[in-house]
């Protein structure tokens, strides 16, 4: 088997990974996370996601990709600039609202309806705000991070974060868990029903 090999990829893709070099854009998501997100999107229909980091919208492309017509998805990123290219690809279709916001603020404010998977890409609901985050987790929803393998931007000192958070995410008891050496290291929570009787 080869994983080097993915289909389907989203009409679009090529192009917005073509602005990410012409725009110097250092910090695109793995073309393997983005088929992955698909996937776990395709297996919810009718359904409400998030994305905390939209970047110029590559991943939010398999995301988009992997939707049915009566899903919504709102993703929402602090850069003006990155968010009105991401506009600019994704501002027509009315499944998607792009916020440019500080992702804090954002998830402090908000108050609509809980989420079916959460990707998070960014600082916000990744290594702050994560309870808050978790909170917005519909059950059996999925809550995805990357990123979790050593990568050659990571700053000085990143990895006592990561670490931190795969030990806080590895004692809550309302997830089921698994961590993915693959890619650029994944880790999926679901929520599960911890109210549930064993038989």
């Amino acid at each position: 088997m080869d994983d080097a090999i993915i289909l389907d990829k989203p009409v679009i893709y090529e192009e917005i990974q073509q602005k990410c070099e012409e725009i110097g854009f250092s910090m695109p998501s793995d073309m393997h996370v983005g088929a992955f997100l698909k996937a776990l999107i395709s297996a919810k229909p009718q359904s409400h996601f998030l994305e905390l980091g939209t970047g110029i919208g590559l991943s939010l492309s398999w995301m988009v990709d992997g939707m049915d017509k009566d899903s919504r998805l709102i993703t929402v990123d602090n850069d003006e600039g990155l968010t009105a290219i991401a506009r600019g690809y994704f501002g027509k279709d009315q499944r998607v609202t792009i916020v440019c916001s500080d992702g804090t603020e954002w998830i402090k404010g908000y108050q609509g309806q809980k989420f079916d998977l959460v990707f998070a890409d960014a600082w916000p609901g990744k290594y702050s705000e994560i309870e808050e985050v978790l909170d917005l987790v519909n059950l059996g929803g999925f809550y995805v991070i990357d990123d979790m393998k050593e990568q050659p931007n990571w700053p000085k000192g990143h990895r006592k974060h990561v670490d931190g958070l795969i030990a806080y995410l590895e004692a809550r008891t309302d997830f089921n868990l698994i961590k993915m050496n693959w890619s650029t290291g994944l880790i999926v929570a679901v929520r599960k029903n911890i109210n549930k009787t064993n038989v």
